[in-house]
C-alpha cells in the first residue's frame, strides 16, 4: 500500500536509503535529514508499506522536475513495489507541471535496467552517474 510519508518516518527512510547494495551513497552527508524532511513537507515523498512496516519510497523534486530517490528493500524487490513507487513520483512531477523529468543511477545496475524499460533515456554523465531524462 503506498502513503503519504510523514516526519516520524524519517529515520525509517534513512535506514532504507543507507541499506541499499547498489547505488549506496559514496558520501552519505549528501542526503540529510533534512533533504528527507524537505521531501514530506511537501507533494513528493512516497511509502511503501507491506507487512506491517515500511519496505520501500520514492521521492520526486517539483522544484526540478527531478526523481531523488527510489529505494525498496531487498527483500522485496520484484513484487511491482518498484514501479507503483516510481509511477507516483513520476504523477507528483507531472501533476507539478514538469515538462521535463530527470533522475541519475549509477552505470551497470538494476537500476539502470529498470530505468530503461520504462522508456528513459540516458543523455549524459554525472560525477559517475548516468543521467536519464523523460
Amino acid at each position: 500500500m503506498i502513503r503519504n510519508a510523514t516526519r516520524d518516518d524519517v529515520p525509517r527512510i534513512m535506514e532504507i536509503r543507507a541499506g541499499v547494495r547498489e547505488n549506496r551513497l559514496r558520501d552519505p552527508s549528501r542526503v540529510t535529514m533534512e533533504d528527507v524532511c524537505w521531501f514530506v513537507d511537501n507533494p513528493g515523498i512516497f511509502l511503501w508499506e507491506e507487512d506491517g512496516s515500511i519496505v520501500g519510497f520514492s521521492a520526486s523534486d517539483p522544484r526540478n522536475g527531478n526523481i531523488f530517490a527510489l529505494f525498496v528493500e531487498e527483500r522485496y524487490k520484484r513484487r511491482g513495489i518498484g514501479k507503483a513507487l516510481f509511477e507516483r513520483a513520476c504523477k507528483v512531477l507531472a501533476d507539478a507541471g514538469c515538462t521535463r523529468m530527470s533522475l541519475t543511477t549509477w552505470p551497470a545496475t538494476r537500476a539502470e535496467r529498470f530505468y530503461r524499460a520504462a522508456g528513459w533515456r540516458v543523455t549524459g554523465m554525472d560525477a559517475g552517474n548516468l543521467v536519464f531524462e523523460r
